[in-house]
């Protein structure tokens, strides 16, 4: 299903590293190092090599699919599955219990897995310049390729742990474990930035291949790293300001990429999440994943896997990641197509006579409803595996049907080679967005948002039932330029992102940029623990539940070199 070197990636699947302190001072037999690829050909099976490294997570140690550590974690949803004890590890991150032995290996597992894409990306860049620009013409281009990938890996962990060792090709075995994760924040950041930097003053505006980040990726990615840099924390995670400058960063590249005209909203938004319309107009960098390429099983997503219907007789495992009441609620609309900001969650919304935004049934298996755009086969209540605990809610979005060309079965659980986005331009117009409310001109971000409302307005013709009518009441319009006060549009602003983003894994991140977190998520556990008591221990620590712990075993390993996060 895609181009970019898949010869190369069935080769890089036989090339080992380094992948965390633990594993640079063994050397695998069989395994090949970097001194043993020096010809251009060789080279380029190394950086794709790091290419596929950015999609080698998995089920218990993820690093693309945010679903646990981003919306199990916020209000979009629950851990799902088959009761509190089916895999007790998200059960404990949905509680804010990280400090448990098990707890440790899950959060240890995430910490190697991107350490290893890491550690691929700086083998690579060793070898790309043991050569001239002379014997590989390409040198500069993917040099700001793997520069761009060790940048995506580091801002992943700068996410989920935010006190992490940064250090850079040039580094020895030796000089690795001399490198602390206490760092200030803005050096840790600006160290990230340098790379995405590179890679803007190095890569080509296109590539030709699929997959190959190009210099406006790197605009995107770079604006979203200052976006976050921009709201200052302090050493106990409190939002204590806001870095205009920052801010200002954040508009000229996002402007870069818009005025590009390069990338462009999708009509349905259900193009995000089809195999069938990947690599489109929308996707500004994605992981590829493939089928039915030569290998036994392809190279799929499988940090998804848990996540189809349980009881549907084309899936049978494993009913996680199920929506979240406080969700769903959120989805409702008043009567005039804006969102139920103060009242959503007063009660439990009901779907047959409420107004919703049409995003909810792109988003949300509900009983009767359309799921995943097959209208021969509506959700029901039968699929979900534990409703007694987790309700009558599923998730969708990176779910693909079994009838799709994307999808495989191992076994007892699912995968697909439908491309997983890491940055999309609906990204793109949301982040500019943020920046212009919090510089003070929010009439600016008020037809970036509305670009959004309208094609989620638009974007019904996948959801209708096979009489022709809907299952939901869509109402969503635009926001009108009356009231448009700062206060109102940062409001807007951040219910947008939630819809837009619901379940793909933003939300916990993005209610920490903001300072919000342990505001909202107290006042979500209080109210969705009288609907759901599996919640009923569960509580938000500020200071704390920001950032994951640093993994103990890494602490015990560098002889306590690494220093925990505060609060574990």
């Amino acid at each position: 299903m895609k181009n970019i070197l898949l010869t190369a990636l069935v080769t890089s699947g036989l090339l080992i590293f380094g992948s965390c302190q633990k594993q640079l001072d063994y050397t695998p037999t069989g395994a090949l190092s970097s001194e043993d690829l020096t010809s251009p050909a060789a080279i380029e099976g190394l950086v794709t090599s790091a290419y596929a490294a950015i999609g080698n997570g998995d089920m218990i140690g993820p690093i693309y699919s945010k679903w646990v550590y981003g919306s199990v974690r916020s209000d979009d949803s629950y851990k799902g599955g088959g009761g509190t004890g089916d895999v007790g590890e998200i059960d404990a991150i949905e509680h804010y219990n990280l400090v448990t032995p098990t707890m440790d290996a899950y959060v240890f597992r995430t910490w190697k897995n991107l350490f290893k894409s890491i550690g691929r990306a700086n083998v690579a860049i060793r070898a790309v310049n043991s050569l001239s620009e002379a014997d590989f013409p390409q040198k500069k281009v993917r040099l700001g390729e793997l520069k761009f990938l060790r940048a995506h890996s580091y801002f992943t962990m700068k996410l989920l742990y935010k006190n992490i060792p940064i250090f850079d090709e040039t580094a020895s075995d030796e000089d690795i474990l001399k490198v602390s994760n206490v760092l200030d924040n803005d050096e840790s950041w600006n160290k990230i930035a340098a790379d995405f930097q590179f890679a803007i003053d190095n890569l080509p505006p296109s590539q030709a291949e699929l997959g190959r980040a190009n210099k406006l990726t790197a605009q995107a990615y770079l604006a979203k790293l200052r976006l976050f840099q921009a709201y200052k924390q302090d050493n106990l995670n409190k939002v204590i300001s806001i870095d205009q400058a920052r801010l200002q960063e954040v508009v000229t590249l996002t402007e870069a990429v818009i005025s590009s005209k390069k990338y462009s909203l999708s009509g349905d938004i259900a193009d995000n999440f089809l195999p069938e319309t990947e690599n489109g107009p929308e996707s500004i960098f994605a992981i590829q994943f493939t089928i039915n390429d030569g290998t036994t099983a392809g190279r799929l997503n499988y940090e998804d896997g848990l996540n189809y219907p349980h009881g549907a007789p084309q899936y049978g495992c494993c009913g996680f990641h199920a929506s979240s009441q406080n969700l769903v609620n959120a989805f409702t609309t008043d009567a005039n197509g804006l969102p139920n900001f103060t009242t959503f969650n007063n009660s439990i919304a009901n779907l047959a006579t409420a107004t919703v935004d049409v995003r909810l049934d792109h988003t949300v298996g509900i009983d009767g409803h359309v799921y995943k755009y097959d209208n021969t086969k509506l959700f029901s209540n039968s699929w979900v595996r534990d409703a007694g605990v987790y309700g009558n809610f599923h998730t969708m979005r990176n779910q693909q049907l079994a009838s799709s060309s994307s999808y495989f079965k191992n076994g007892p659980f699912m995968g697909s080679a439908k491309n997983y986005d890491i940055l999309r331009y609906d990204d793109v117009l949301l982040m500019q967005a943020e920046a212009y409310i919090e510089l003070g001109q929010q009439d600016k971000a008020l037809p970036l948002i509305n670009q959004i409302r309208t094609r989620a307005a638009a974007s019904t013709n996948r959801l209708k039932k096979l009489d022709g009518t809907f299952a939901s009441n869509y109402n969503i319009k635009p926001y009108p330029a009356t009231g448009w006060t700062q206060a109102y549009a940062r409001m807007a602003l951040q219910w947008e992102r939630r819809l837009e983003f619901a379940t793909e894994g933003e939300r916990f991140f993005d209610l920490v940029r903001w300072g919000i977190a342990e505001q909202t998520l107290n006042a979500y556990i209080a109210t969705e623990k009288s609907r759901r008591p599996f919640l009923a221990t569960a509580v938000f620590t500020a200071g704390r539940d920001e950032y994951l712990p640093i993994p103990q075993s890494e602490i015990t390993f560098t002889n306590g070199l690494y220093k925990q996060n505060p609060g574990y």
